[in-house]
């Protein structure tokens, strides 16, 4: 044990670069065509947003719920789980963000109305632009197939980066409860 100095970080993964992008690709295999499911699911978040009104909020936070779900089912449970250990955890977090999404968004509508300044509009607009757009391109860009991509609504990701640009442009009530999942999981992410 004299030569402990000599571990870096990289030492400490649990699996490497390829065997994630591999696993990805695998899932994106197995439920194509779903991915032109959250594709459409993405734009509609998208234009829901833009509309401001109650109904449109409740709409757009139960399509999110529904995201977060699936990705917690059908990634970190049934894909996720096969190479970290820790991913059974996520997932139980992605569920408990659905969770709060269908009740402060769907049920109690809190997720409406205009930010309270522009700086949050644009930043909130900018990072849902990242996740529907840029994100999935982002592994062609480095030299990945496109099957090896991360999609809103299927991959946690962009789920999470979207979510985080949605509750910046909604209004600010009792949003506090919703940031802090999201948040983490692009911190243990990065």
């Amino acid at each position: 044990m004299t030569e402990w100095w000599t571990y870096s970080l990289r030492d400490m993964l649990l699996f490497s670069p390829r065997t994630y992008y591999r696993l990805f690709e695998l899932y994106n295999i197995g439920l194509w065509p779903l991915q032109l499911v959250a594709i459409a699911l993405g734009i509609a978040i998208f234009l829901l947003s833009r509309r401001g009104s109650g109904m449109a909020g409740r709409i757009l936070t139960a399509i999110l719920a529904l995201c977060w779900l699936w990705v917690a089912w059908a990634y970190h449970w049934q894909r996720y789980a096969t190479i970290n250990l820790a991913a059974n955890y996520y997932a139980l977090a992605f569920v408990l963000e659905a969770l709060l999404l269908l009740w402060l968004g769907a049920v109690r509508a809190r997720l409406s109305g205009a930010p309270a300044s522009k700086v949050r509009q644009r930043s909130g607009l900018g990072l849902l632009v990242f996740a529907l757009l840029c994100f999935p391109l982002i592994g062609s860009l480095l030299g990945r197939s496109i099957t090896q991509s991360e999609i809103f609504g299927m991959a946690p990701d962009p789920t999470a980066l979207a979510t985080l640009g949605i509750l910046l442009l909604c209004s600010a009530r009792t949003l506090w409860w919703l940031f802090p999942i999201p948040a983490g999981w692009c911190l243990i992410s990065g």
